[in-house]
C-alpha cells in the first residue's frame, strides 16, 4: 500500500512539474517573440483577467456546470436502465440498438437547433444535448459488461436456483462495474461538450457564450480564462469518478497495491 501511495504522488508530482513547465515555456515564448496580446495572451495575463472579473467567470462556470452534471446523472440513470433492459430482453435490443446507434452518428451540432426550438432558449436545452453526448459510451460499455460473464458462472446461478434479480446483483453488476466507469470517465468529459455547443448554438449564459462574445469582441483572454475553467471543471468531474470507482471497487485499489510483479507471479 506505501509503494502504491508513493507511486501515486510521484505520479502526481510528474503531472505537475509537467504542466508548470508548459506555462512556463508558453509565458516565455510570449514575451521572447512578442506575439500579439490578441492572438495569444501569455499565462500572467489570463491570470490577471481571471483574478480581475472573477464573479463573472464564478457566474458562468457554475451554470455550465449545472447544465454538465445534471445531463451526466440523467445520461447515467437513463442509460444504465436502459443497458439492463437490453441486456435482459432481445426484442428491446433489437428494436433500442439501431436507434441509439443512428442518434449517436448524427452530429448533435445539428440537433441543437432542433432543441432549442423544442425545449427552448433556456438551461433545458443545454441538459439534454449533454444527455445525448454523454449518453452512448454508458450504453454500450454497460452492455458489454453486463453481456461479459462466463456462461459457467450463469449456469451455476440456475443450478443455485438464483433468480433473476440475485442474478443482476451477485454476478452481472460486479462484472459490469470497471466497464460502467470507464464509461463514466469518458462521458463526463462529454457532457462538458455537450452543454456548451448548447451554449454555443443558442445560450445567453454560460462559458460557451463567454466564448462566443470574447469572439465577437476580439477578447482572447477572455476565451482562454472560459476554456480553462471548462477545463478544470472536467477534471474536476472526471477525478470525483475516479475516486468513486476506488470506493466501490476497492478489489482494484487493492491490485494496483499489489504491483506488477505480484501480478506477473500470480
Amino acid at each position: 500500500m506505501d509503494e502504491a501511495m508513493q507511486t501515486t504522488k510521484a505520479d502526481v508530482a510528474i503531472s505537475i512539474v509537467s504542466a508548470l513547465a508548459l506555462i512556463l515555456l508558453w509565458e516565455f515564448c510570449v514575451r521572447i517573440f512578442h506575439i500579439p496580446y490578441v492572438i495569444l495572451p501569455a499565462p500572467s495575463a489570463l491570470i490577471a483577467e481571471g483574478l480581475s472579473r472573477h464573479p463573472l467567470y464564478f457566474h458562468h462556470s457554475w451554470i455550465t456546470l449545472y447544465e454538465t452534471v445534471l445531463g451526466f446523472v440523467l445520461a447515467a440513470v437513463i442509460g444504465v436502465a436502459l443497458s439492463v433492459a437490453i441486456v435482459y430482453s432481445r426484442t428491446l435490443k433489437s428494436a433500442l440498438f439501431p436507434l441509439i446507434i443512428t442518434l449517436q452518428i448524427v452530429p448533435k451540432v445539428a440537433i441543437a437547433p432542433l432543441l432549442l426550438i423544442w425545449v427552448g432558449y433556456g438551461v433545458s436545452s443545454k441538459i439534454v444535448l449533454a444527455l445525448l453526448v454523454a449518453f452512448f459510451p454508458i450504453v454500450v460499455n454497460m452492455v458489454a459488461g453486463l453481456a461479459a460473464v462466463d456462461e459457467e458462472i450463469l449456469e451455476l446461478c440456475r443450478i443455485l436456483h438464483a433468480n433473476r434479480w440475485k442474478e443482476f446483483i451477485k454476478v452481472r453488476l460486479p462484472n459490469a462495474l470497471p466497464y460502467l466507469f470507464s464509461s463514466l470517465k469518458v462521458a463526463s468529459t462529454l457532457a462538458v461538450i455537450g452543454a456548451v455547443i448548447g451554449e454555443f448554438v443558442g445560450g445567453d449564459s454560460g462559458l460557451g457564450y463567454l466564448i462566443i462574445i470574447s469572439n465577437t469582441e476580439m477578447r482572447t483572454s477572455m476565451a482562454f480564462v472560459s476554456i480553462v475553467c471548462l477545463s478544470v471543471m472536467g477534471l474536476a468531474l472526471y477525478g470525483l469518478i475516479a475516486a468513486t470507482e476506488l470506493l466501490f471497487m476497492p478489489w482494484e485499489r487493492r491490485r494496483s497495491s499489489e504491483g506488477p510483479a505480484t501480478a506477473a507471479t500470480a
